[in-house]
């Protein structure tokens, strides 16, 4: 598969240009993507994430991680969605975010996209250019692959020749480029395990209170030997950092840290 940077494919959301950047970005904090304008507070925690997980991948040499969860509704995709936001913001880096998570896709609705055709209709084979599906937010480096509804067996999709054709494109893309795929929860299905095999690691996004420690270890057994890059915990209620910073992380109780391997 021919695979290079989309330049020319269609907008993501309507966001104005750099006079009016600030602003233009309020639509999407409506569905909670906050991690673009770093003058907003609720941007800050995707901004350390950010750091983080840029230091360990470039020292690793690691280019495509994927984001998951042990289950359900924990947050992952709304992690993917704000780190590729504030990933987009990085100089001299692309980013392409990849939904993964074939069967409760959300990455479309957490940009507001609207589509018929994406990933899983690429891995199908009812589209040969995943470029038919691909958006971007102007006058951002991201560009978004979103997933819409699909009634074919997503772990044979998974593991079909398709999506090794994928992996190794992404893998042929310029240095400067960064894929994070969002993945399915590991014990929703096998889909996780699958492509944990085939990416370079992942980060692992709990909710704090609510995800039990059984469940992280055995979703580490399950994805073994994929490299977990660290993990996120999410909905943290004691906070990142301390009321004196004035960020207020505990009292919005989005995240609340990210802990190395």
């Amino acid at each position: 598969m021919s695979y290079v940077p989309p330049e020319p494919v269609e907008p993501a959301a309507p966001v104005p240009g750099d006079a009016d950047r600030v602003t233009g970005f309020e639509k999407l904090r409506e569905t909670g993507i906050y991690g673009f304008d770093s003058r907003d507070v609720r941007s800050r925690p995707f901004t350390l994430l950010r750091a983080q997980l840029l230091r360990i991948a470039r020292a690793r040499g690691w280019r495509i991680i994927g984001i998951t969860s042990p289950t359900p509704k924990v947050g992952k995709s709304f992690v993917a969605s704000n780190l590729a936001a504030a990933l987009a913001r990085t100089p001299d880096l692309h980013t392409y975010l990849f939904d993964f998570d074939l069967r409760r896709s959300t990455i479309a609705g957490n940009f507001g996209l609207k589509g018929e055709v994406g990933v899983s209709h690429y891995l199908d084979g009812t589209i040969n250019d995943l470029r038919q599906g691909a958006r971007t937010i102007p006058g951002e480096q991201l560009t978004i692959f979103p997933s819409y509804r699909n009634a074919a067996a997503s772990d044979e999709l998974m593991a079909s020749t398709r999506m090794d054709s994928l992996i190794a494109a992404m893998r042929q893309l310029p240095e400067n480029s960064l894929c994070l795929c969002d993945l399915p929860p590991v014990f929703a299905n096998d889909d996780a395990v699958i492509v944990s095999q085939k990416i370079d690691a992942y980060l692992m996004v709990v909710e704090d209170g609510v995800t039990t420690r059984k469940q992280v270890r055995d979703s580490f057994r399950l994805l073994t030997p994929a490299p977990c890059i660290g993990t996120v915990l999410n909905r943290y209620s004691a906070g990142f950092a301390a009321d004196d910073y004035g960020y207020g992380y505990g009292q919005a109780k989005r995240y609340g840290g990210y802990y190395n391997d």
